[in-house]
């Protein structure tokens, strides 16, 4: 199956980097968000990521901005993905944010439509379970920049059909991607490991044992990372990054998922890394 449309829930950080791999690679996005701003800001940075996207990766297609603004739709009304062929929601990791838009997706969508939720903590089968359809719900989790990474984690739900991961592998052939495939458990592979690393390197900054950017180097240069612990919490989000230890730790309350509460306080301070300018580290041009 090829497919021509695709509906993006959530246009953040990860959001507009899913409409980007899809205008790269010839797929129509409508992408919706309740923020007029936050859809305007989507727009911008899309267009961004179009064009210097041949920059940081030759196997990427080039388009233009006008074909790039052709292939994109922004709009605050989910009646306007009616027509799309597969969803892909990238919310908040807050359950009680992304329950009632799944109600309303499966009241609104065709009974064919799978649903991909753009997850890194969150149960599939548990945001499943509130559909109709829960053999067409799946999960992928996505890194960022979503148009530079080959691969992304998909996560089979307890009900997830076969036809739905071959649906999702065959969108992902169109973008060019591989996926690996994994059971649902919440944080499932990567953020249960990530998560924690990131987490205790908050801990290190905190108890005054390095600076963050000591931290983060003898990672790159010790252990050939390319970034750092701090820098990939930076990077991810601060918020998304508390966010996904806290439904860690309400799954398995292991207190080994405790937010560090130096990343909590700049959380609270509004330093959320790279997308406000300050995070662990500073970013004077964002």
């Amino acid at each position: 199956m090829k497919f021509s449309t695709i509906g993006v829930v959530g246009a953040g950080n990860i959001g507009t980097g899913v409409v980007t791999d899809l205008v790269l690679h010839g797929i129509n996005a409508v992408a919706v968000d309740i923020s007029e701003a936050a859809l305007r800001k989507a727009e911008a940075e899309v267009l961004k990521n179009i064009r210097f996207a041949p920059m940081f990766s030759r196997s990427l297609p080039r388009v233009s901005p006008e074909e790039a603004v052709r292939r994109m739709t922004f709009t605050r009304d989910l009646k306007d993905l009616a027509g799309c062929e597969m969803i892909i929601e990238n919310v908040p990791e807050r359950w009680e944010t992304k329950r009632p838009i799944y109600e309303a997706l499966d009241a609104l969508m065709p009974p064919g439509v799978c649903f991909g939720a753009n997850t890194s903590c969150l149960s599939i089968t548990r945001i499943a379970a509130v559909t109709r359809r829960p053999e067409q719900v799946i999960g992928l989790h996505a890194m960022n920049p979503v148009h530079l990474k080959p691969t992304v984690e998909v996560i089979r739900g307890f009900h997830t059909a076969d036809r739905t991961v071959e649906l999702l592998q065959a969108l992902f052939d169109q973008l060019h991607k591989q996926a690996i495939v994994v059971e649902d458990l919440p944080g499932f592979v990567s953020n249960r490991i990530s998560h924690v690393f990131m987490n205790e390197a908050a801990f290190v900054l905190q108890d005054q044992v390095s600076t963050a950017e000591k931290i983060d180097q003898i990672f790159k240069q010790c252990f050939g990372h390319k970034m750092g612990p701090l820098e990939t919490a930076d990077l991810i989000g601060l918020d998304t990054v508390a966010n996904s230890l806290d439904v860690l730790y309400e799954s398995f309350h292991d207190p080994k998922y405790r937010c560090c509460p130096l990343l909590r306080k700049l959380v609270d301070a509004g330093h959320l890394g790279r997308k406000t300018g300050r995070g662990f580290h500073l970013y004077p041009n964002a």
